[in-house]
């Protein structure tokens, strides 16, 4: 990138002008990126738009319904069950992963013993591929826990939280935290190691105990590392589909069944073009969150 300065006079005074000018080099460095984008994201995703407004199956002929699959969807429970699911196992998460590795985090850069050994212990699950930690926790759900649960005598535990429609859902959110929490306690690492030491010093001389120190320091200045961790969670967990496959693959019934799930199914049925309007609504809707919390935050959490 290359500056150019203008000098323009003006009566009495002279005033410098700076304009940027960028090399049609970094142009040639963007192009390969851009096109992988366009040819992988962007063009399947309008052709998937474009379907959404026939009776395709995904092969052979297909004709134009206009809204007839939006319409379809919704109102139709199925879909509308998976939305609920999807949200509020969402919400649920995100707060149990900000509050668990916001502590952690804590714990992790206060002056303890072997808290190199410990940060790198606690980010190995994210290391692991998410299907082969559901069947890991699907076997302990599964055996172990009714298995201890019947030598203890604990009736709760006698039973696979996985085969109960009503609790199938907080089974899900655990083994998600367990994964998500390294990859946002790492965040909060960075966010906590950058406050400076200076404050807390401050803060002890003034005779502030260790809570309001947390409470009234730490907090408020993390509080964007606490927004990009929110946002990144939402967005993610929106779009959670493998552990929730390899738990109760939507189980029981359809209880646990997430949006992603219920797209791939209809993809895999048949339903294409419906699946496909259905797809087209979630990013929608995405994409309105993203807005809405981009405004909410914008200005006011900035790092």
């Amino acid at each position: 990138m290359s500056t150019t300065t203008t000098i323009v006079t003006s009566g009495d005074r002279t005033v410098r002008r700076s304009s940027r000018r960028v090399e049609p080099i970094y142009y040639l460095f963007l192009l390969p990126t851009l096109l992988l984008f366009t040819l992988a994201i962007t063009l399947p995703g309008v052709i998937g738009i474009f379907f959404s407004f026939t009776d395709s199956i995904g092969i052979g002929d297909w004709s134009f319904n206009g809204l007839t699959n939006y319409i379809a969807v919704f109102s139709d429970p199925a879909i509308l069950q998976s939305y609920l699911f999807t949200f509020g196992f969402s919400i649920a998460t995100v707060i149990v992963v900000n509050i668990v590795a916001f502590l952690l985090a804590v714990g992790l850069t206060s002056r303890i013993r072997f808290k190199t050994g410990l940060r790198t212990v606690f980010v190995i699950p994210m290391v692991i591929s998410g299907i082969i930690i559901a069947y890991v926790f699907n076997f302990l759900f599964s055996n172990s826990l009714p298995a201890a649960g019947a030598a203890t005598g604990i009736p709760w535990l006698e039973t696979s939280l996985l085969a109960n429609p009503d609790l199938a859902w907080v089974a899900i959110v655990i083994v998600t935290a367990w994964q998500a929490v390294p990859g946002t306690l790492l965040i909060y690492i960075a966010g906590l190691l950058s406050v400076p030491g200076e404050v807390y010093e401050a803060a002890s001389i003034d005779g502030a105990t260790k809570t309001q120190q947390l409470t009234r320091i730490t907090v408020p200045l993390v509080a964007g590392y606490v927004v990009i961790n929110i946002i990144l969670g939402f967005k993610g967990f929106l779009n959670a589909y493998d552990i929730i496959v390899g738990l109760t693959n939507g189980g029981p019934g359809t209880s646990t069944r997430s949006v992603a799930m219920t797209i791939i199914a209809g993809f895999n049925g048949g339903d294409y073009a419906y699946q496909m309007a259905n797809a087209t609504i979630f990013f929608i809707v995405a994409i309105l969150i993203s807005l809405l919390q981009l405004s909410m935050t914008r200005g006011r959490n900035a790092l």
